[in-house]
């Protein structure tokens, strides 16, 4: 993934862990989801799922780094901070490769 050097200085006013974990979320390709806990394994965190949600809530560069792929363990998709919210993650997800909602939850596959 290549930053603007704005985006590089965005990145830089977040906490070290902050950072590992949108660098991370940055990897999930266009059409998959994981979940928080998935993530947190990933980055060698396996028991820092809410963490990874509260750092999720901190991207300041939304959908560039794509934290909308993130769903909770259970399918629903939990939080979007970035503009419109919900809705809006809703729509990313169904437009990247049809991702599929039941409801507020998402349809397997995602890891």
């Amino acid at each position: 993934m290549k930053l603007t050097a704005k985006q590089k200085k965005k990145l830089a006013a977040l906490t070290p862990f902050q950072r590992k974990v949108l660098l991370e979320c940055a990897k999930i390709p266009k059409g998959e989801a994981i979940t928080y806990a998935e993530l947190a394994r990933r980055i060698g965190k396996p028991h820092s799922a809410r963490a990874v949600g509260n750092a999720l809530a901190k991207n300041p560069l939304a959908p560039v780094i794509p934290c909308h792929r993130v769903v909770r363990s259970d399918g629903k998709l939990g939080g979007y901070s970035a503009k419109g919210g919900q809705k809006t993650k809703v729509a990313l997800l169904e437009r990247e490769c049809g991702l599929r909602l039941r409801g507020r939850r998402l349809l397997p596959p995602f890891s």
